[in-house]
């Protein structure tokens, strides 16, 4: 290995994006093994981006954070309007 060439650093590792719809699922069956109701307790997340609305079992409250709130909403409308017009 040469010295002289510029070495590329990813900190992420082999980590992967996380895809907002599968968050989104995975903590909708995380809140409900819990038994609190998932709508609600995702729009408080979601409006305050307060975490403490989401539990931790399965991860959830690690995972929903890893998504921007707003890419949450954007796949939450895209797919509410997708299923109107389907």
């Amino acid at each position: 290995m040469s010295m002289d060439k510029t070495m590329k650093f990813d900190f992420r590792g082999e980590e992967q994006e996380a895809n907002p719809r599968e968050v989104l699922l995975t903590v909708y069956e995380a809140l409900s093994d819990k038994g609190y109701n998932p709508i609600h307790q995702m729009v408080g997340y979601l409006l305050s981006g307060d975490p403490a609305y989401i539990p931790r079992n399965n991860n959830a409250r690690s995972l929903i954070r890893k998504v921007e709130r707003d890419e949450l909403l954007e796949e939450l409308v895209k797919s509410y309007l997708d299923k109107e017009k389907g």
